[in-house]
């Protein structure tokens, strides 16, 4: 892709460049390798929190099986062309209300209370709402970056109490369990532990649903595949995870097993661009300003981590002062924020870096734009170029 191509030709306006830039046909292409590359007895939903635009969704609705959403908003994104899932640890009644009259193919339930919640709004609609209940297990893949269950944390059911939890749900009249929610893990990056994650899902389920003599529908594995921000070189490997998965089918007899993937489908089709307005050194480190920072682009900067990076060098110049500037040395990256936090790469060698050059942030199409304080100091937004739609 020629970044400096684009941006010669989108860049609107005399403000110094910043921008994200949306891939759609990269997404598209990969999109559809996972999808084709699964196994017949699973199923891809993305997960709409890794990326809401618009046009996002609107190139994935063709291709996935459906989405996973956490929100009423996020349900009305989707729209109704596919399935959706709705999971969330807090839900307002408006929301299981809206879930309930969509007809949306499952929700998730968090707690006794979420059961009960959920029971009394599909009663009101004279309905049977199909549930997935969500299991924070007792042992987890440890490796991942963020861990949601295996540990005390505000997600799912405590494991040692789904006995209690599925025996409150058979005495419902509105409520049909239908499998478990085993979302667990952000940003996983051994391929064979999330294998070994799946099989003991698959196993877990069946555990309980012979205790319990449910109809066994679906296990939801949820997503946390990861990118490797630290080591592009080194990403998640599918191959081994596809083979894997194709040695559970099996086991999972004519259960349906879901993966909920978003950062994995949409991280590698986005990108930050953003203009270097300044080079300086303080201290004896080198530092590099950008147009914009962590209120586009948070990820870096809560994950403490230098993001993903490449220079585009730009020769025009045409300030009547020297280009400030650095060669051959470790540089920070920071934006245009009154905060120290405001870092989005951590003291990494650069061959070049002048004022004016480009940066250009890649894996930049999930948990980047959505997920940043757009508002605080109230500067001007990035512009949003979207390619191939």
């Amino acid at each position: 892709m020629d970044i400096q191509k684009i941006i010669n030709e989108e860049h609107q306006g005399k403000d110094p460049v910043c921008a994200y830039v949306y891939d759609l046909q990269q997404l598209k292409s990969h999109a559809e390798s996972l999808k084709s590359s699964l196994p017949d007895f699973c199923e891809l939903y993305y997960a709409v929190k890794a990326n809401p635009d618009p046009h996002v969704l609107s190139a994935l609705t063709p291709i996935v099986d459906g989405f996973d959403t956490a929100s009423e908003e996020e349900m009305n994104k989707a729209g109704g062309e596919r399935p959706l899932l709705f999971g969330a640890p807090a839900k307002k009644d408006r929301e299981i209300a809206s879930a309930v009259e969509k007809g949306i193919r499952y929700i998730n339930v968090e707690s006794l209370h979420d059961l009960y919640q959920i029971n009394e709004a599909a009663g009101k609609s004279g309905k049977v709402m199909p549930v997935l209940l969500r299991v924070n297990l007792r042992k987890d893949v440890p490796e991942s970056h963020h861990m949601m269950s295996g540990t005390p944390t505000q997600f799912g059911i405590d494991e040692y109490q789904m006995p209690d939890i599925l025996k409150a749900a058979a005495g419902l009249d509105h409520v049909d369990v239908k499998g478990f929610h085993f979302h667990a893990m952000s940003n996983n990056l051994d391929a064979e532990k999330h294998v070994a994650f799946t099989g003991l899902c698959i196993q877990k389920a069946k555990d309980w649903a012979g205790a319990f003599h449910l109809d066994l529908e679906t296990v939801d594995v949820g997503g946390g595949i990861g990118i490797n921000y630290w080591d592009p070189g080194t990403p998640f490997d599918w191959t081994t995870f596809v083979e894997g998965l194709q040695q559970l089918e099996k086991e999972a007899g004519d259960m349906t097993v879901i993966l909920e993937l978003g950062r994995y489908v949409t991280a590698g089709c986005g990108y930050y661009v953003t203009e270097v307005l300044d080079v300086k050194e303080n201290h004896e480190q080198a530092f590099a300003l950008v147009r914009g920072g962590s209120h586009h682009l948070r990820l870096p900067a809560a994950w403490k981590m230098s993001h993903p990076f490449q220079v585009i060098p730009v020769d025009r110049w045409e300030k009547n002062w020297p280009r400030p500037g650095v060669v051959n040395q470790d540089v920070t990256i920071t934006g245009e924020l009154c905060t120290p936090n405001d870092v989005l790469v951590r003291g990494e060698k650069v061959d070049k870096l002048r004022a004016g050059d480009l940066v250009v942030f890649e894996y930049a199409g999930a948990y980047a734009w959505t997920i940043s304080h757009h508002d605080f100091l109230s500067h001007p937004k990035p512009q949003m170029i979207y390619l191939n739609e």
